[in-house]
């Protein structure tokens, strides 16, 4: 180490970028309902979720610059334990044909440019983005994470912002405990106690009979947690419901994310998987990238 000159201030450490870790499922339905069906590939088929998608990866990474990317996916094709604890969870859901089509081929585009991918069997996207958030804590960094799934703000902390697309992703929420704490009522860490008691619709949770958003919030106020409220012989006939319920509604940091060093996309590289696809647009801006 070259000592420090009498009279020189001594430089300050450049502070480690944070690591950037993406919803991909979040992400590619936002692009594929987003941009028209007529984005073709060259050999016809559907194109517009993967251009969507590079778009949204390309720009995110240039506006915050981390130190690398990760995008977690699903799996659907095969179950959860969510889904053996709770028969009913996300039913009723379909998918579009193209959507699958293209569902299928995004994270390889997206792992031919260097950006690592987490995916594996009984596991959700958000599950990657709670590895992530570990594996990163654990080694002193910060992590933004982005995502439209509002299950994710059981991750905000004061190491760990989630940045929440309000128009497309021209425009990101950032948020953090007090942006949490805004607009549920409840602390980060609280998030799946009050998804259990609220219900959530979307993935069909249902949630403590008679309980609203306001009264989940309030009664987790009063009482701390879920366990506490129980505890007390609150809900005692629905008490086994709802701690399923939470086990359900929390991200689980042991889905097996792969290493993560230091790594900037290399864009020269997605852009001829691009092209391969019949992606020429998207080749185009990412070999504008590469150059710039």
């Amino acid at each position: 180490m070259t000592p420090t000159k009498r009279g020189e201030a001594a430089a300050t450490p450049r502070p480690r970028a944070p690591l950037l870790v993406i919803d991909g499922d979040s992400f590619a339905h936002r692009a594929f309902h987003a941009l028209p069906r007529s984005i073709r590939r060259a050999n016809g088929g559907p194109g517009n979720l993967l251009t969507g998608l590079m778009s949204m990866v390309l720009r995110l990474w240039q506006a915050e610059r981390p130190r690398a990317v990760v995008v977690g996916w699903d799996t659907l094709t095969v179950p959860t334990y969510r889904h053996e604890l709770l028969p009913g969870y996300q039913a009723g859901r379909v998918f579009d044909p193209e959507l699958l089509e293209q569902l299928d081929l995004a994270p390889g585009l997206l792992e031919a440019a260097g950006i690592v991918c987490g995916k594996a069997a009984g596991y959700e996207a958000d599950d990657f983005l709670a590895a992530a958030v570990a594996s990163e804590r654990a080694s002193g960094g910060t992590v933004l994470v982005a995502t439209s799934d509002r299950d994710a703000f059981q991750l905000a902390a004061e190491d760990v912002t989630i940045l929440q697309p309000v128009r497309g992703v021209s425009e990101l929420a950032r948020i953090g405990p007090a942006e949490v704490r805004e607009r549920y009522g409840v602390e980060p860490e609280q998030v799946p106690d009050f998804i259990a008691l609220r219900g959530d619709p979307s993935d069909k949770i249902p949630g403590a009979r008679g309980v609203g958003a306001k009264t989940a919030a309030s009664l987790l106020a009063g009482n701390g947690s879920l366990d506490a409220l129980l505890a007390a012989g609150r809900f005692s006939a629905e008490a086994d419901a709802l701690r399923t319920y939470r086990h359900v509604a929390t991200l689980d940091p042991s889905a097996p994310l792969p290493k993560l060093p230091d790594r900037e996309p290399d864009w020269q590289a997605g852009a001829a998987a691009a092209e391969a696809l019949g992606l020429g647009r998207v080749a185009g801006r990412l070999e504008e990238a590469a150059s710039s």
